[in-house]
């Protein structure tokens, strides 16, 4: 669908994006990650042709240049903050871009926009016209939708429901490339994550790849815990100590258990442990700004 092969973007004489590639399949929903000012949005912009890069951008085997948007038109996208005419309704601006009345209509009730939707834009809240500026980007149905920061200015109801739909949408085929900042969020939906760092991806990967630990580790209390450790010694299982429990790795669970078992000492808890998402992300980009630090 997507193929994007080795963007660089510059601003003057300022490199902003360095040798970006990546693609993006049919029901594909990537999370777009980075700091700010890593190039997440110059690169959102740079697929819909609003910037100048050299490398190759491609939709569906047709090239996405500067000058020529022809590829672009099964493709919506809503960037930093809705693009709408104030001073027409809600139900106008969307019917300006619309090709099927029927089904901007359905996307509106889906929405839960009918009660607002004949009203000025101008008069809409921060929130009501985020979700105007969502219903543009999925009209028409969409092949690609690209969100930056979809979720800002939504109530928890409003969030719960976005998410929903790009599930929907993801499971019809349409690819999604969200940028967001609350990773809480992007996690629940994204199939697949690229962190962008200083304008260079650093990881390009499936979320069950990424998410997968290398030496999966359980935390496991015991009724004896002192006497836990001995045995885990005597036994040279590895652990590791924490306050009163110890860590092991994942594969020794059954040999501890019957270890345990065997010596009358009870499992009060035992759960793998390990980084959450965010923390996985922020050393990872931690790491990367040490080694930048390191080359300058």
């Amino acid at each position: 669908m997507l193929k994007v092969n080795n963007i660089n973007i510059f601003y003057g004489h300022k490199e902003i994006i360095r040798d970006a590639s990546f693609t993006i399949s049919p029901g594909e929903i990537v999370g777009l990650i980075g700091h700010n000012g890593a190039g997440k949005t110059t690169i959102m912009k740079t697929l819909l042709g609003l910037t100048k890069f050299t490398g190759s951008i491609s939709f569906n085997d047709h090239e996405i240049t500067l000058k020529d948007h022809l590829a672009l038109q099964s493709v919506g996208a809503l960037i930093e903050k809705p693009v709408i005419y104030p001073f027409l309704s809600g139900y106008d601006n969307l019917k300006l871009y619309a090709k099927d009345l029927s089904g901007m209509d359905k996307l509106i009730n889906r929405l839960g926009m009918k009660d607002y939707i004949d009203r000025k834009a101008k008069d809409y809240s921060v929130g009501m016209k985020q979700k105007l500026g969502i219903a543009l980007a999925l009209l028409n149905n969409p092949q690609l939708v690209i969100l930056d920061e979809p979720m800002n200015g939504l109530d928890i109801e409003a969030t719960i429901l976005i998410r929903k739909l790009i599930h929907e949408y993801a499971a019809r085929g349409t690819a999604f490339l969200i940028s967001s900042h609350v990773l809480s969020e992007l996690q629940k939906v994204m199939t697949s994550v690229i962190i962008i760092n200083h304008g260079r991806i650093i990881i390009n990967s499936p979320m069950s790849k990424f998410t997968q630990e290398k030496n999966p580790k359980s935390k496991l209390k015991t009724t004896d815990i002192k006497q836990t450790t001995n045995l885990l010694q005597q036994a040279k299982i590895p652990f590791d100590r924490q306050d009163d429990a110890v860590i092991v790795d994942h594969k020794d669970i059954d040999k501890i258990q019957k270890l345990l078992f065997d010596n009358e000492i009870w499992i009060e808890y035992l759960a793998p442990t390990g980084l959450t998402l965010e923390q996985k992300i922020v050393n990872i980009l931690r790491q990367e700004q040490g080694g930048d630090n390191n080359e300058n």
